[in-house]
């Protein structure tokens, strides 16, 4: 696209979702991502009720009252978004996977800039394609949502392990990490546990409906846009459609299992779906 409509439908995407930030996810996301402890911030004095634990012994000699530490949550974490730009996100029937993702993307990333986080991303095929450090603030989260759009990939397949791996490395402290993604790749379960252990990790599959459903077109060609292979499908036969069907569910079952499996929080949303309901479905599990 030329600079002059990937500006457009930017500015677009972040009209949206800052305004979804603002009235419906600021306050989950803030509930849902636990700042890294607590840290002192002043002493008042004690009140009925309050943990005798907390009183400061220090300053309750010296004014002879007893007087207690508050403690605050020290909130700034860093957010990175894991985006799959492998060639089966260019697909869809009402909208590009890619397209989607930087919408739900934007979201996550003004939701993380409200809350004063820092935010940075790893672009992933079946390799990294590119790193963009954690920061802050709307230019940047501006940037992120241009790129999605925009980057075009060197490689067309899907490595999740590969990025999973650069994900460890190159991320030191621990990360609220978004990973974002079709999953069209094999066994990824033990990657995805070993960063789980560094990392607080949420998986987000993002589907086309065609991709499950497909309707009775007839002969039609369907091509492999990450391993390029091309096969002729007669979709007016019931049992392909049924057999198409199947592979997706069990595809798509045994990455819920996966994630299941090493414990990590996991939503599936179709690019003709709104996602803000599924969003704050997860954000509302993780506060329980």
């Amino acid at each position: 696209m030329d600079t002059r409509e990937l500006l457009k439908k930017v500015r677009k995407i972040e009209i949206k979702t800052r305004g979804l930030t603002r009235e419906i996810f600021a306050g989950q996301y803030h509930s849902a991502f636990k700042g890294r402890g607590m840290t002192f911030s002043e002493v008042r004095e004690y009140t009925v009720g309050d943990d005798i634990r907390t009183i400061d012994w220090n300053v309750t000699a010296r004014f002879n009252h007893p007087y207690v530490k508050v403690f605050e949550e020290e909130r700034e974490l860093t957010v990175i978004l894991m985006i799959d730009v492998s060639g089966s996100e260019d697909f869809g029937s009402m909208r590009q996977k890619r397209e989607y993702m930087a919408e739900v993307a934007g979201v996550l990333a003004f939701s993380a800039i409200e809350n004063n986080d820092k935010i940075g991303v790893i672009f992933f095929s079946d390799t990294v394609e590119k790193f963009i450090p954690p920061a802050k603030g709307r230019k940047h989260g501006l940037r992120i949502i241009s790129e999605i759009l925009s980057y075009q990939p060197r490689s067309k397949g899907t490595n999740l392990t590969e990025a999973l791996r650069f994900l460890i490395n190159a991320i030191k402290k621990r990360a609220i990490v978004f990973l974002m993604s079709d999953f069209l790749d094999g066994d990824f379960e033990k990657s995805l546990i070993i960063a789980s252990r560094k990392h607080d990790l949420i998986g987000i599959k993002i589907n086309d409906i065609r991709e499950k459903e497909i309707p009775n077109l007839g002969l039609v060609n369907i091509v492999d846009a990450e391993s390029g292979e091309n096969i002729w499908v007669d979709t007016s036969n019931r049992d392909a459609r049924a057999e198409l069907m199947e592979w997706f569910n069990k595809h798509d079952l045994s990455v819920k299992n996966s994630f299941n499996r090493a414990g990590i929080d996991f939503v599936r949303v179709f690019t003709g779906e709104d996602y803000v309901k599924a969003l704050i479905q997860l954000f509302k599990r993780r506060k329980v």
